[in-house]
C-alpha cells in the first residue's frame, strides 16, 4: 500500500467587497512537505465575480493570482518571498488578509500524491 502523506491546503477567495465578506472560490493552494510540494490552480469566473460587484479589476485580480503560481513555483520570479523556503512561502500565501484576494484557515489531509488531490480539490471546491 503506498505510503499516506500529510498536506495542508487553502481555497483562495475573491471578495470583491471586503465590507460585505461575500466570496468566491477561486483557486486552491497545496502543500506537501514530504513531497516538497507547493502548487495553485485558479479560475476566474468573470460572470460570477460581476454578480457581486460590477466594479472590480479582473486583469488586477489574475495578475495577484498569477504572483500566487509565481511563489509557489519559487526563484527569482516569485521576488522575495520566492527565495524562502517552500514552507515559509506556503504560509505567506494563506497568511490573514483583508484584501480583495484571501485565503480560507489552512485545512490538513493525507494523500499519497499531493499533485492529484490539488486536482480533487480544486474539482470539488472551485469548479
Amino acid at each position: 500500500m503506498p505510503e499516506k502523506h500529510l498536506f495542508e491546503y487553502a481555497v483562495i477567495r475573491i471578495v470583491p467587497k471586503v465590507e460585505r465578506e461575500e466570496f468566491i472560490n477561486a483557486g486552491v493552494v497545496l502543500y506537501c512537505a514530504k513531497q516538497k510540494f507547493l502548487q495553485m490552480e485558479f479560475t476566474l469566473d468573470e460572470k460570477r465575480i460581476a454578480a457581486l460587484s460590477s466594479q472590480i479589476n479582473i486583469a488586477e485580480i489574475h495578475e495577484y493570482l498569477c504572483s500566487f503560481q509565481r511563489i509557489c513555483k519559487g526563484g527569482n520570479e516569485g521576488g522575495e518571498i520566492g527565495k524562502l523556503s517552500i514552507a515559509e512561502r506556503f504560509r505567506w500565501l494563506t497568511a490573514t488578509r483583508s484584501t480583495v484576494v484571501q485565503t480560507s484557515k489552512v485545512h490538513p489531509g493525507l494523500c499519497e500524491d499531493a499533485a492529484e488531490m490539488l486536482q480533487r480539490l480544486y474539482r470539488q471546491l472551485v469548479l
